[in-house]
């Protein structure tokens, strides 16, 4: 029984550490840019199995240095309510719990931006509820310790936009030839609308999916509030 008692002893103390690990990270994050992610990490290890040479493309802009029609585009496209929410969109949550219940699997997420920042920053893609319970320790980690506008800039910085595009600035210049300040309404849309699965489309690849996905984020953009 002591045994037992000292195993969870253990365990608990391991938890608390590993959460404290991360939320050190978070704090210095919160002033200093980080130099990658941990997904960027996996990225390009898999991108160096198949060429060792490969590097990603990315360049850190400050968060004034972004188009404001991508912030716009990119919030009302993953999350209509970021200005409002504590990291969590319960609401969101709740719908796509009913539609992967009707469907009988997992077709649909409710992840916010701090969710996924959580998720980019420091864990796996595996999807587990292990992994799901840590990102959300992580979210609300990030909505204590930085402001709604921080947390956007690392996220703008830090997203996939395509094979080895991360950020704002390379997706720019990657897919339009423009830095990210100069990315016009229809630009900022449709790197908005490729977030689900940036790999999947070429420069500029236009789609009738895309172009619907397009029309429904700029109709919203208007209504997208910014940090």
């Amino acid at each position: 029984m002591k045994a037992l008692g000292w195993t969870l002893a253990a365990l608990v103390a391991g938890m608390f550490l590993v959460q404290a690990w991360f939320y050190s990270h978070i704090l210095w994050w919160a002033r200093e840019a980080p130099t990658a992610t941990a997904f960027m990490e996996r990225r390009l290890e898999q991108l160096r199995a198949r060429n060792p040479k490969a590097v990603l493309r990315h360049q850190w802009v400050p968060y004034a240095r972004i188009s404001q029609e991508l912030k716009r585009a990119v919030i009302a496209a993953e999350d209509a309510k970021f200005i409002d929410h504590e990291g969590f969109d319960w609401e969101a949550i709740q719908k796509a719990m009913e539609k992967n219940e009707r469907k009988g699997k997992v077709v649909a997420g409710a992840s916010t931006i701090s969710q996924q920042l959580a998720k980019n920053l420091f864990l796996s893609g595996e999807r587990s509820w292990l992994r799901k319970a840590q990102e959300a320790v992580i979210a609300a980690m990030l909505e204590n310790a930085m402001s709604k506008r921080r947390i956007l800039e690392l996220y703008l910085n830090f997203a996939e936009w395509g094979d080895g595009v991360f950020g704002a600035e390379a997706a720019a210049r990657h897919h339009f030839g423009v830095p990210a300040q100069a990315l016009d309404a229809e630009q900022a849309a449709w790197l908005a609308a490729i977030l689900p699965s940036p790999r999947r489309y070429q420069r500029g690849q236009r789609t009738p999916y895309l172009e619907s996905r397009i029309a429904t984020i700029r109709s919203h953009t208007r209504y997208a509030q910014l940090p």
